[in-house]
């Protein structure tokens, strides 16, 4: 009878537009049926985003250094100074994969790397304002929270300073990377040289870069040595700082891949399919200011992201013709802009390409429509 009560309290909070309480988004994470999730979430989804539209962007993920010096221990792209494999691009060399993505239609890089105190700020100011010149219609987006806390390390320079140039050289976007889970409980646990990065290093980044005229994306990596109760924290500390300024365009989960990197030995399995709707959908409910969550036909496989589609997604992601960090974790998964388009017709949405900033390149109208 008291959970029916909760789920009840619950169910009148969502549809009359009210904020969930920590505790309310706990038992939504611990207790409730999942399938009585799904209506939830798509009740804030459609408050949010009326329209039946499924946005995809038509994007690539490259990497300039693979050399870093965090060794966390859920990643297995990264290699030490000297280690056999280890690279780093010249501007030239990412000048020539950013053609060969346009090429393929790409509008979107999303670029990241490992920690490499070898590279200079001047280089990263050089990859944004080269980019930004010669490729004028692929948006940059670049450079995750721990690696602009690097670029200050290096630098000298204070974080706004720092983000103030970025911007000069044309940056208007970053990528949420680096968020993990955002209690420092968990950093310490899966970052061999914590602090990699402390939850307050990544909230201070993306403030300022919302306070510096960008926009960005906040992400979460679940399914190792965090608890529900990480779970709540972190979707609190996104929540609060979108409060604060307004700068997140969308909440991106994925679950931890456990193939070819240390904190495998402390994960006896990965997260599965019902895990990863019931984090989207509590997420969607608990995220009431962040207009778009996306659903990852990526990392948690294709069928998998169809049905988030019905649990509070209303975003795909992006065609992601390169990505390097979780195929060296062996997970490798690949797709089409046809097949994405199919796939959210299939589902009974509209899909539509869109930018970084989620303004609407065009639309795919459905079969039905079409045909008429």
């Amino acid at each position: 009878m008291l959970e029916s009560a909760t789920m009840d309290t619950i169910r009148r909070k969502i549809e009359n537009g009210e904020r969930i309480t920590r505790d309310e988004g706990m038992y939504l994470l611990r207790d409730a049926p999942l399938l009585e999730l799904a209506p939830l979430a798509m009740t804030t989804r459609w408050r949010l985003n009326p329209e039946r539209r499924v946005t995809f962007v038509i994007d690539t993920n490259l990497n300039y250094t693979n050399t870093c010096d965090a060794f966390c221990a859920f990643c297995a792209f990264y290699r030490t100074p000297g280690q056999d494999g280890e690279y780093t691009y010249s501007i030239e060399q990412m000048m020539e994969q950013f053609a060969r993505a346009r090429e393929m239609g790409v509008t979107t890089v999303l670029l990241q790397g490992g920690l490499n105190k070898a590279i200079p700020f001047q280089y990263y100011l050089d990859l944004v304002r080269e980019t930004c010149r010669r490729f004028p219609d692929i948006h940059a987006h670049f450079y995750s929270a721990p690696e602009v806390m690097k670029m200050t390390e290096v630098s000298g320079l204070s974080l706004d300073d720092v983000i103030a140039r970025l911007y000069q050289a044309g940056l208007r976007s970053i990528p949420g990377g680096g968020a993990e889970i955002l209690t420092d409980r968990v950093k310490e646990q899966i970052s061999k040289l914590w602090p990699k990065g402390t939850t307050r290093d990544w909230v201070d980044v993306h403030r300022a870069a919302h306070r510096g005229g960008m926009r960005s994306t906040a992400t979460m990596m679940y399914g190792h040595v965090e608890t529900d109760d990480d779970v709540i924290e972190h979707l609190d500390v996104v929540r609060a700082l979108q409060d604060e300024t307004g700068g997140f365009t969308a909440f991106i989960p994925w679950s931890y891949k456990r193939d070819q990197n240390p904190l495998a030995r402390r994960v006896v399995s990965e997260a599965g399919p019902n895990r990863y709707l019931r984090m989207l959908a509590v997420a969607r409910i608990y995220l009431d200011n962040v207009q778009h969550v996306q659903a990852s036909w990526f990392s948690e496989g294709k069928k998998t992201g169809v049905v988030a589609l019905h649990f509070g997604g209303d975003d795909f992601g992006g065609t992601i013709f390169d990505e390097n960090v979780m195929q060296e974790a062996g997970f490798y998964n690949r797709t089409t802009i046809d097949e994405i388009v199919a796939l959210i017709r299939d589902s009974g949405f509209v899909p539509a390409q869109r930018t970084t900033l989620y303004d609407i390149v065009r639309e795919f109208p459905l079969v039905e429509a079409a045909a008429r």
